[in-house]
């Protein structure tokens, strides 16, 4: 089963490497990490990531997943990245997201018609695309797999697999890499936060998604 990552500059490590670290696991599977070009990509903390295969060097993947992050506005708005991710998206058996990678999958016109999540804060987004917004850490309609914002991607990546292959494997792969989560705060969503922490963290929002906004609708348009 070819697995096939889309990168773009300022990506999200953690969208990618989570479910990176479960998917890749998958009997049989055959992991490409894919982006525009071959040459390392910044991401939005101090990582970089170096793709195994340009856009022009792959042929169809059998699923594809489409991280977020704050780069994602450039992403959407780059005819050539949009495209690539369209044509492999009409051809993939599974079409994935985490975070705001759900976009990039609108932008591509794949979410049309379909129910989907993302990052809390751009969930309004999602009405731009034709989707429908549904609350939930991991949403599947169809062979459509999106995962909310960031860590959700582990929830994500648990739940393919369990539709692939059974949840026994999910299971099992859960234990082997201990995936016990035990937050030491439940602040985790705007629904759970407390009021001064939300009010914190909405204003750096604000403009990432006014510009994400903007890009996706001129996506759109074109």
């Amino acid at each position: 089963m070819k697995l096939g990552f889309i990168l773009f500059p300022q990506v999200t490590q953690l969208d990618f490497t989570g479910p990176l670290q479960f998917l890749s696991r998958l009997p049989g599977a055959e992991t490409h990490i894919i982006a525009k070009q071959k040459g390392p990509i910044t991401t939005d903390s101090a990582l970089q990531l170096l793709p195994t295969h340009s856009f022009d060097e792959v042929g169809q993947m059998d699923l594809i997943c489409v991280p977020g992050g704050f780069g994602v506005k450039a992403a959407i708005g780059d005819a050539e990245t949009r495209d690539f991710i369209a044509q492999q998206g009409g051809g993939a058996d599974y079409v994935t997201s985490v975070c705001t990678g759900a976009l990039l999958l609108g932008a591509a016109g794949l979410l049309q018609g379909r129910e989907a999540t993302t990052h809390w804060a751009y969930t309004d987004l999602l009405e731009l695309c034709g989707a429908r917004y549904k609350a939930a850490r991991v949403v599947q309609d169809g062979t459509l797999f999106t995962g909310g914002g960031v860590t959700a991607g582990i929830d994500f990546a648990l739940t393919v697999i369990a539709a692939l292959k059974g949840e026994s494997l999910a299971q099992a792969l859960q234990l082997g890499l201990e995936y016990d989560p035990q937050p030491p705060f439940e602040s985790g969503h705007p629904i759970k936060a407390a009021p001064d922490v939300l009010a914190r963290m909405q204003p750096i929002y604000e403009t990432p998604v006014a510009e994400t906004a903007e890009a996706l609708q001129a996506a759109l348009d074109h």
